[in-house]
């Protein structure tokens, strides 16, 4: 099957899927109160109105995220799922209250698809695996022990608070950033001295960190995952060719949150110049890299600020406006629709943006 062929047929499937997932959050019998609620005060009605994702980008204003600040997580339950006693996972926060999402078994379905494209060389199955990053209240300390778990593996955690961190930047408290991070370090590396571990999963600051003090190939770590700050190009060589050593860990970088769940990358190397590229699980979840202005996609290869569109029984979230600008990226064999490429913080070239070790 042709690309185009390929996109045509993901386009018809993430069509139906929106109608299905419109008809559920906004009639009465399944949908949740909020949604309800906010299809009585408009002009137009969603279940009449919205039939594909093109009808979801023109009629949806952006969603709010003071909606998951301000609001009580019980408005967020479809009907269906009332009574069933939900997890309740925050965003990333710096200050202020968090954005918060209820969930069930949506973060399952999302890694276990995820499973799916890691190969058994790098992330072998019946092993242990070690994540090294923010766990508390966040959707990825279950995630990723899921995974591990989907994948027949255990796994070991080390916390990190990004919170606490970012707070230390900001008020030019290096030395202690410093001590903080070399407190996160030194507990991963106590486990990797004494307990077998073939996978790894941090940020790519503390995955350099870790490399400084330990040869990470004769620790025995065979895959790593990386994610939660920017990677550009430069920084992603370095990691593939020196931390990584060429290939002999298997590198995978993740780009995802608690609102989409978890993002998987096209291959890079010399042949792309290690530019990143990340594709959404659709049709549960869309990236859009637009022109807020126009609500337009941009061109591709151009930068633009992306949105992302959440899209299961659980969560319905349209047009939300992620803090990430990206270059838009052409669709793939393996995920024939829009890529975002490069993500960084919106506005990264005009300020200065704290991002810690996270």
């Amino acid at each position: 099957m042709s690309i185009d062929a390929q996109v045509q047929k993901a386009a018809e499937k993430l069509d139906h899927h929106v109608a299905d997932i419109i008809k559920w959050h906004f009639s009465p019998d399944t949908g949740s109160p909020f949604w309800l609620d906010w299809a009585k005060k408009q002009t137009w009605s969603p279940l009449d109105e919205i039939s594909n994702f093109s009808d979801l980008c023109e009629k949806f204003p952006n969603f709010q995220d003071e909606w998951l600040r301000d609001l009580p997580n019980e408005v967020w339950v479809p009907k269906p799922y009332a009574g069933r006693p939900f997890n309740i996972f925050e965003t990333g926060g710096t200050t202020g209250m968090p954005k918060q999402r209820i969930g069930w078994d949506d973060f399952r379905i999302d890694y276990t698809a995820f499973s799916e494209t890691l190969d058994d060389e790098h992330f072998p199955r019946n092993h242990f695996w070690m994540m090294v990053g923010p766990t508390g209240p966040r959707r990825l300390r279950l995630a990723i022990e899921h995974l591990a778990n989907d994948r027949g593996c255990s796994c070991y955690f080390v916390d990190l608070d990004p919170r606490w961190v970012k707070r230390l930047l900001a008020n030019k408290q290096f030395d202690q950033a410093r001590a903080y991070m070399d407190h996160v370090v030194e507990q991963a590396l106590t486990i990797l001295k004494h307990r077998s571990v073939s996978a790894l999963f941090t940020t790519p600051k503390l995955l350099e960190a870790l490399a400084e003090r330990k040869d990470l190939v004769k620790a025995g770590i065979k895959g790593v995952f990386c994610g939660g700050t920017t990677m550009d190009k430069q920084y992603a060589r370095f990691l593939v060719e020196e931390v990584c050593e060429g290939g002999k860990i298997g590198f995978v970088p993740t780009y995802g949150n608690t609102l989409m769940g978890l993002a998987r990358h096209h291959p890079i190397g010399p042949e792309n110049d290690f530019s990143i590229a990340y594709y959404a699980p659709q049709p549960r979840a869309v990236l859009r890299v637009i022109n807020p202005s126009t609500n337009q996609n941009v061109p591709y290869d151009s930068w633009g600020r992306v949105e992302l569109t959440t899209l299961t029984k659980e969560f319905f979230m349209p047009r939300f406006l992620e803090r990430d600008e990206a270059l838009r990226r052409k669709p793939w064999a393996e995920a024939p629709w829009d890529g975002v490429a490069e993500v960084r913080p919106f506005g990264a070239m005009e300020k200065n943006i704290v991002e810690g070790v996270y």
